[in-house]
This record gives structure tokens, sequence and C-alpha cells, in this order.
């Protein structure tokens, strides 16, 4: 993090030195007093006030020059959008040869946003929960295991025999529980030990019971 050490008849005065000086506002940066000043008695005995400022580090610059350098290295040109909501920071990647940077099953989109995601919390004292994505690929892949949720449910429905997806990452985990938590014929749980827990889906007689 960028400081700079400041002096000042007042704090006030030191610290918009400072704040001319980091290109920041009061609200990017923390203060730290390291010499209260002293008017002294007609102008004999006064000092100046010695503030240190320390601008505080921005998550989209810091997320935009850590995806940026692994971008460069990988040889791909993108235009990045970035939103921040509360204490999600949504980020999407724009250009040719998408399908590069998502990965089968996306899972070199996941493997970015851990990356991003590891950076711009590293020196946070609230978690920052960054979403990375390119060519509307979250939206596309909620849709695509919504689908496959309610077919499965079907299917053990009929079958009364559990049927075991693929290892998910936790959110896609996510996406089949909250798909099929009010299904009145099946529940599901997870299973297994990261990064292979698994959701299984399996009927549930407690549900048929009461239908």
């Amino acid at each position: 993090m960028k400081f700079v050490e400041k002096s000042g008849k007042s704090v006030e005065e030191a610290l918009r030195l400072a704040l001319i000086e980091l290109e920041a506002s009061r609200e990017q940066v923390d203060i730290e007093v390291l010499e209260e000043g002293a008017k002294g008695f007609l102008g004999i005995g006064a000092k100046d006030s010695r503030i240190r400022v320390t601008k505080r580090n921005n998550v989209i610059d810091t997320a935009r020059n850590f995806l940026s350098s692994i971008l460069k290295e990988m040889k791909i040109n993108t235009e990045l959008e970035f939103e921040q909501v509360g204490e999600v920071l949504n980020i999407n990647m724009i250009g040719e040869d998408m399908a590069i940077l998502i990965g089968k099953r996306g899972q070199t989109l996941d493997s970015l946003q851990y990356l991003v995601s590891l950076v711009v919390n590293k020196e946070r004292d609230e978690y920052l929960r960054v979403v990375l994505d390119t060519e509307n690929y979250r939206a596309k892949r909620k849709e695509t295991l919504e689908s496959l949720a309610e077919k499965l449910a079907s299917k053990v429905k009929k079958s009364r025999k559990n049927v075991i997806l693929e290892p998910m990452n936790p959110y896609e985990r996510r996406i089949i529980h909250s798909a099929l938590q009010n299904n009145p014929n099946v529940s599901t749980k997870s299973e297994g030990d990261e990064p292979y827990r698994k959701v299984v889906i399996y009927f549930d007689y407690k549900k048929n019971k009461t239908n």
C-alpha cells in the first residue's frame, strides 16, 4: 500500500497535502498522527503536525492489475468490466476465443476466479466475493444445471435409486441443492472431500409419506 508522510500547521492541513499527492479522497485512506502540532505562545515553540497517510488498496485496481498480468502471459486480449455491489465484485471478460478462459465445464474460469479472490482479499478484513464471467457463461451453466437437476430428479422418482453427479465446486452444488429443495419426491446431499465432492440425489421416503 502506498503512503506518504506530511507536515502542516494542523492535521487537516497535512492531510490535505497528503490527499493531493496520493490522488485520493479521505474515505480511501488511513491516517496515523505521528506528532501532534502545538501553537506555542506568541508563536514561540510552535510545532507542526506530522502524519502518515496510507492509501488503501482499491479492490478493482488490484483485481484489474492481477488479472491483466495473467491474461498477458496467456497472450489473450480481453476487455475487463468491473462492478462492485456490496461485498460482491463482478468481473466480466470480453474478447475473442473466450472458450480458452472457460475451459472444460468452467474449470479454467473457476481457477482464475479463485486466484483473483485470493489476491483481492489478502489484506481485507471483510471477505469480498469475486464472480468472474465471460460470454454469460455463469447464467448459461446455471440454467443447464437446473435443467439437469429436474431430469435426474424424475429419474430418481421412477427408479427409487440414488443418482450421484460428477464432482462440482461449491457454487454449482448449491445450484443443484437449491433447484431441488422444494421437490416433493427427492432430496439432495453432498458427499466426499474437495475437490471431488459430489451431489447425491435420492428418493426421500419421508417426503412421500406426507404426499
